[in-house]
C-alpha cells in the first residue's frame, strides 16, 4: 500500500505535521548462501532492509510479511518470521520528511530464510534490490537499517534478543 490512504496518511489528515509515534517492522531475509536482501530506496538512494509502518489491525509479524511482499515480491509465512530485536532510539529512528512531517518509528525486527515468490522492486518505494554478504554491504546504508543489521549480527553471535 502506498502512503495515500494508509493509516499514517489518515492520521496526518487530523494532526498535521506534529510528531507521530509509529509502530512498524523490519525484515532481514536471507538466501541459501546467508546473504541478506537489501532494497535501494527511490526517495534518497540509500540501501535498506524491507520495512514499513503498521496498518490498523496488523501485528508486527503481519506488518513485516506485508512490507516484504509489497516492496520485494518475497512471500514469507508468519510462522517463518523470527524476532531478533526492536529498534526505537529516537535519535536514530525519528524522521523529518521534506513536507515537515515528523515520525518516531518503533520497529520490531525479524529474520527469515524460508520464502517464495519472484523478487522484483516495487518501483514506488524500491528502485532495485539484491542479496549481499554481511561483510560486503553496499553504500550508502540507511541508518536505521545499518543499526538493524548490527543488531542482527549481535543476535546471531549471542542468540539473545537485542533492544536499541
Amino acid at each position: 500500500m502506498g502512503f495515500v490512504g494508509s493509516y499514517l496518511w489518515r492520521l496526518r489528515q487530523k494532526v498535521g505535521s506534529d510528531l507521530v509515534l509509529m509502530p512498524g517492522a523490519m525484515v532481514v531475509l536471507r538466501d541459501g548462501a546467508g546473504r541478506v536482501l537489501l532494497t535501494r530506496r527511490v526517495d534518497d538512494g540509500t540501501w535498506c532492509l524491507p520495512a514499513g509502518g503498521a496498518e490498523e489491525g496488523a501485528s508486527f509479524a503481519a506488518t513485516a510479511a506485508a512490507e516484504l511482499r509489497e516492496e520485494t515480491g518475497a512471500v514469507v509465512a508468519l510462522e517463518e518470521l523470527r524476532p531478533f530485536a526492536c529498534l526505537s532510539r529516537p535519535e536514530l529512528h525519528t524522521i523529518e520528511y521534506e513536507n515537515g512531517d515528523h515520525t518516531h518509528c518503533f520497529a520490531m525486527c525479524f529474520w527469515a530464510e524460508s520464502w517464495s515468490g519472484e523478487l522484483r522492486a516495487d518501483e514506488e518505494e524500491v528502485r532495485e534490490l539484491g542479496f549481499f554478504a554481511l561483510n560486503e554491504l553496499p553504500d550508502p546504508l540507511h541508518p536505521p537499517s545499518a543499526t538493524g543489521l548490527a543488531l542482527y549480527g549481535e543476535y546471531m553471535r549471542t542468540g539473545e534478543f537485542q533492544a536499541s
